[in-house]
């Protein structure tokens, strides 16, 4: 039997619910006066995360929920890195370029290496730039014509809460066409009653939030050539898709929703979505460069040189655009598609089930849009 020596220390262990800042309610509304031990701090906060849903098991979300441990990693390695100074940190700036080159030539644009495009904090504020492009745009029409610019409108079908953010912060009226009875989303005869020549756009959605059906976009870009036509409107279409995005090309490759639409100007995306990336990332695309008006770029010197930027925010980590990147790379089309073709396979099964439970009707059974079941 191996002997030990026994000697004496100094360590004192003690247990963490036995602390003095265990001892009480943890601080809500004033910074404690003293300081903590990091491992005692940290387990009494996962301790009350745990009073949180579990995540993987949350049918109701259409973010990510799980990461391989390289995103982890990733992310922990640019924990300090703040995206927005791509003078400091030049080759997150340059990961970032790469990704929107990636998306654009996705999406089909026509020219995907001299596109236009940024990373956002998720496909909400990606619309939001989208809006307010469109509405430069409109404004710079009208003005050039001598005709007033006042009255902006933007008409959309059963669009996500960032929309009505987007009209109400940016002083646009929002034309929200009515669902019909037996549709899922907008329909294009729908659209002469709501576009006149204030209109700054339209929302085309690939995925709609609340049935998770597409709405059929080359129809919607028709109806509008159409409506061009008789009255002489040209109003361009911005495509939401926040979760479609990641969907549609990797499934149904064949089907024109995007910049192979000419009246497609701007589409947006969540990276965090169905592109699979942590929390926290989002995408815009224009078509062509000259769509985003220079008018709403900004230059800042400060940071150490001159350096363009359409934001919301400013300071961000770079890690969401860094696993982003990660996934593009690791999965490729044909993992993206095994990933969605699983995801729809299950949706399908699930939607089987429910029909099967009897009181329930199926608006959408996850065949043709989003893997997904209302």
């Amino acid at each position: 039997m191996a002997l030990h020596r026994v000697g004496n220390r100094d360590e004192t262990v003690e247990d963490i619910y036995s602390t003095p800042l265990s001892a009480t309610v943890l601080p809500k509304y004033q910074v404690p006066q003293e300081s903590s031990d990091p491992r005692i701090a940290y387990a009494l906060i996962r301790g009350e995360l745990a009073l949180d849903g579990n995540s993987s098991q949350n049918l109701a979300t259409f973010c990510s929920t799980w990461s391989e441990d390289e995103v982890h990693r990733l992310m922990n390695d640019c924990l300090d890195k703040n995206m927005i100074d791509k003078d400091e940190y030049p080759q997150t700036a340059e990961i970032e370029s790469r990704c929107v080159h990636m998306l654009a030539d996705l999406w089909n644009s026509p020219d995907g290496r001299g596109t236009m495009g940024c990373s956002t904090t998720g496909s909400s504020e990606a619309a939001m730039l989208g809006g307010l492009a469109l509405k430069w745009r409109w404004r710079q029409r009208r003005e050039a014509a001598g005709k007033p610019a006042d009255r902006p409108n933007l008409v959309c079908g059963p669009v996500q809460v960032c929309w009505e953010k987007f009209a109400r912060y940016f002083d646009v009226e929002l034309r929200q066409v009515p669902v019909e009875p037996g549709a899922t989303g907008l329909r294009p005869h729908q659209l002469r009653k709501y576009v006149d020549e204030n209109t700054i756009g339209v929302v085309a959605i690939l995925g709609v939030t609340y049935t998770c059906d597409y709405e059929p976009i080359a129809d919607i870009a028709a109806e509008l050539d159409a409506i061009e036509a008789d009255n002489g409107w040209d109003v361009p279409i911005h495509v939401d898709a926040a979760s479609g995005g990641f969907i549609a090309p990797f499934l149904e490759p064949e089907l024109v929703w995007d910049f192979r639409l000419a009246r497609v100007a701007s589409i947006n995306a969540s990276g965090h979505k169905y592109g699979l990336a942590p929390l926290g990332v989002g995408w815009v695309v224009w078509r062509s460069a000259d769509l985003l008006p220079e008018d709403l770029v900004f230059r800042v010197s400060y940071l150490g040189g001159d350096m363009p930027t359409f934001a919301l925010n400013f300071s961000r980590p770079g890690g969401e655009i860094v696993a982003q990147y990660y996934l593009l790379l690791r999965l490729g089309r044909e993992g993206y598609r095994q990933v969605q073709q699983s995801c729809v396979d299950t949706a399908q099964f699930f939607a089987e089930q429910v029909r099967g439970m009897g009181p329930f009707k199926l608006l959408y059974d996850g065949r043709g849009g989003l893997p997904a079941v209302s």
